[in-house]
């Protein structure tokens, strides 16, 4: 009985606590087995899993880095091209200016030579005539030029050697001479006049009151309905109205608006008329 009794006491003592587990040794085998397998091929799986992600992440930066270059690239193309585009416009726009402003130097030394050409006693111009039509049309020219903004514009800063001579020529014909001439260019000048920088610079050339008064002697009615239209526009605009109020009021020809103001032509009266009422402002500028 001792002896049982000893073997039951040296196993409790030999029992550890929580330590050690009892497996088969087939099951342990086949554990370390797996556990060998695992060991084995779990970091090839995993290892291939992660190199493809890293790989495919490489090819996605790469391609992205190179899509980056491209836009870049294309930046400056965009870059390049539009400088070129602007060197190019700005030269064709110079070149436009150039043969623009040549072309209204030859008009302005065309239409002197035209009337230079004139006899003194000549009454009537041959209005068929190559040289007279070649005049008129280039005439035309330059009021439609003057009917756009930009064109009274150009005009005005880059050709004012034309209205120079318009001016000039206006002056030069006798009353009743190349009527249909002297209304386009009266046309021109008063749609220069739109444009203030126009305005200013036709109402403050020497003798322009003056040429007004000579012009109102013409017999031709719408030589008279232009004048009065450029004279309206000096009246209406106070800036320029305050420069030349004094030489107005000195020697406008009142008569003559009065007579103009019964004029058989109805476009013409109704103009005078309204001048007459805008003229009185002179009263206020004294």
């Amino acid at each position: 009985m001792r002896p049982h009794a000893g073997l039951a006491g040296d196993a409790q003592k030999a029992e550890p606590k929580g330590e050690f587990v009892k497996i088969r040794r087939r099951d342990l085998e086949r554990l370390t087995t797996e556990v060998m397998q695992l060991r084995d091929f779990l970091p090839k799986i995993i290892n291939g899993d992660i190199l493809g992600t890293f790989q495919k992440l490489d090819a996605v930066e790469s391609n992205m880095e190179k899509k980056e270059e491209e836009i870049e690239q294309l930046k400056m193309d965009c870059e390049h091209f539009r400088a070129r585009l602007e060197t190019a416009q700005a030269d064709c726009m110079k070149e436009k200016k150039t043969k623009a402003v040549k072309f209204f130097t030859i008009t302005a030394q065309t239409m002197e030579s035209f009337v230079k050409s004139l006899s003194e006693d000549m009454k009537q111009q041959d209005l068929d005539s190559d040289e007279n039509q070649f005049v008129l049309a280039l005439a035309g020219i330059v009021t439609n030029v003057a009917a756009l903004a930009c064109g009274r514009e150009f005009l005005v800063s880059s050709s004012r050697e034309l209205l120079d001579t318009m001016m000039h020529l206006l002056g030069d014909m006798k009353p009743g001479l190349c009527t249909k001439f002297k209304v386009l260019m009266l046309m021109s000048l008063y749609n220069v006049s739109i444009n203030l920088k126009g305005l200013k610079y036709i109402s403050e050339s020497p003798g322009f009151i003056p040429l007004l008064w000579w012009l109102l002697n013409d017999p031709d009615t719408e030589v008279c309905l232009h004048v009065l239209r450029l004279l309206q526009s000096v009246i209406l605009e106070p800036e320029v109205l305050a420069k030349s109020a004094s030489e107005m009021r000195d020697t406008l020809p009142f008569q003559r608006i009065i007579a103009l103001s019964k004029s058989r032509n109805a476009d013409l009266q109704a103009l005078a008329k309204e001048l007459l009422e805008d003229l009185k402002i002179l009263e206020y500028e004294a």
